[in-house]
C-alpha cells in the first residue's frame, strides 16, 4: 500500500520520490486539468459547495436542467437523470425494475451495482440458458456491464436477438468505464444498441472519465419519470448542482480530452508488441498484463500501474490505464520495458 498526498494524476510521488502513474480511472484526465478545474470553482463560486435539499421541493435548480439535457443528448438518449453516485444510480434502477420484472439474467461478471439476489446467468457453458428460450410470456430483464471485467472491448450483446420473443427484454447497461470512453466522442454505447428489447437503461458513475462525483441514469422519458418519482430519489439530496452545472459548461473541454486519449490509445497500439501475456484494444485505455512480477519490475523503473484484487481469494489484478493527460514520453518508457518482457 502506497500513500500519496495529492491527486494521482499523470506524476506521482512517493517517499519523496517521483513515479510515472498509470492508475485510477480519471480517463480523461480532468481531476487536474485546469480548465476543467477553473469551471468547477466558478460553479461553486455561483452554486455552493453542497444542496442537501430533495429534488421535488418548489425550488428547482436550473443547474440539473442544463447538465441533464447534456448528458441525455451525449449519450443520445430521450431523457437522464442525474443523482449523487453511480452505486445510488444502480440502486434506484434496480429498486424500480423489481416491481415489475419477472426474472433477471445476467450477461457475464456485473458490477455490484447492478447485482440482485437470484439473477440467472444468460449463458451456460456457452450457450443461451433454456429459460430464455420458452413460450413463458413474461417480463424479463438482462443485466450487463459495458465493458465486462478484464476485458478491453464492448460487450458483444448479439446473442439477446435469440431470446424467445415471448419474452418481453428490458436491457440494463452499466457504462461507468465506456461513457466518455466508447463510441462517437465519447457518447458510450448505449446508442450504438439495436435489439428487439422493450427498454434499454444506462447508468453511470460520473467519477470516472467525467471528472465529477455523480452518477447517470439515461432511457426513455418514462422511465425516467418513474425514477424521478421513486421514494429514494425524493427523498435524497440531488447531485452537487456545481458539478451538474459543470457537465454542461465543460462540453468542449471532453471533446478535447477524448481526442488526446484517442490519440494516445493509436500511438501504443503502433509500438506495442502484442501477445497472449497483454490484453490491449486500441480503443480502450486499459491494458492487462498478465506477466509475473511486472509490477515490481515496473516500480524499479519509477512507473507505478494499478495493483489489487476485487475478491479476498481472487488472484491481483495488474491493470495499466492510460489517461489523455499521459505524454508520448510516458508511452514511450512504459512500452519499451514491455515490449523487452514480450522479445523474451
Amino acid at each position: 500500500m502506497m500513500k500519496v498526498t495529492q491527486f494521482p494524476d499523470r506524476i506521482i510521488e512517493i517517499d519523496q520520490e517521483q513515479y510515472l502513474y498509470f492508475g485510477g480511472t480519471a480517463y480523461l484526465g480532468l481531476p487536474k486539468n485546469t480548465m476543467f478545474q477553473e469551471l468547477v470553482v466558478k460553479n461553486i463560486l455561483r452554486w455552493g459547495t453542497t444542496y442537501g435539499s430533495s429534488r421535488s421541493a418548489n425550488i428547482k435548480l436550473t443547474a440539473y436542467d442544463d447538465g441533464e439535457l447534456f448528458l441525455a443528448q451525449h449519450i443520445k438518449a430521450a431523457a437522464a437523470v442525474t443523482v449523487s453516485s453511480g452505486m445510488l444510480a444502480g440502486k434506484l434502477v434496480m429498486d424500480e425494475l423489481r416491481k415489475d420484472t419477472a426474472c433477471f439474467f445476467h450477461l457475464q461478471e456485473i458490477h455490484t451495482a447492478i447485482k440482485t439476489p437470484n439473477s440467472l446467468p444468460v449463458l451456460i457453458n456457452g450457450k443461451l440458458n433454456t429459460r430464455l428460450l420458452d413460450n413463458a410470456v413474461e417480463k424479463i430483464t438482462i443485466l450487463a456491464d459495458a465493458v465486462p471485467s478484464h476485458q478491453t472491448k464492448a460487450i458483444d450483446l448479439s446473442i439477446l436477438k435469440e431470446i424467445s420473443s415471448c419474452k418481453e427484454i428490458t436491457l440494463v447497461i452499466d457504462e461507468s468505464h465506456s461513457l466518455g470512453i466508447l463510441g462517437e466522442k465519447g457518447s458510450g454505447i448505449y446508442s450504438s444498441i439495436h435489439l428487439p428489447i422493450q427498454r434499454k437503461i444506462m447508468l453511470a458513475s460520473l467519477g470516472k472519465a467525467f471528472g465529477v462525483t455523480g452518477g447517470v441514469i439515461a432511457s426513455d422519458t418514462s422511465f425516467i419519470n418513474r425514477i424521478k418519482n421513486l421514494d429514494t430519489f425524493v427523498s435524497a439530496a440531488g447531485m452537487n448542482p456545481a458539478f451538474v452545472q459543470t457537465l454542461a459548461d465543460a462540453e468542449e473541454i471532453y471533446k478535447i480530452q477524448h481526442q488526446k486519449l484517442t490519440e494516445n490509445l493509436k500511438y501504443i497500439d503502433s509500438k506495442l508488441i502484442k501477445n497472449e501475456n497483454i490484453k490491449f484494444d486500441k480503443t480502450y485505455p486499459l491494458i492487462y498484463i498478465e506477466i509475473e512480477s511486472i509490477t515490481e519490475v515496473l516500480k524499479e523503473n519509477n512507473i507505478i500501474i494499478a495493483n489489487f484484487r476485487y475478491q479476498e481469494n481472487s488472484k491481483d489484478i495488474n491493470r495499466i490505464v492510460v489517461t489523455a493527460n499521459h505524454l508520448k514520453e510516458d508511452l514511450d518508457k512504459l512500452i519499451n520495458i514491455l515490449n523487452v518482457f514480450n522479445s523474451k
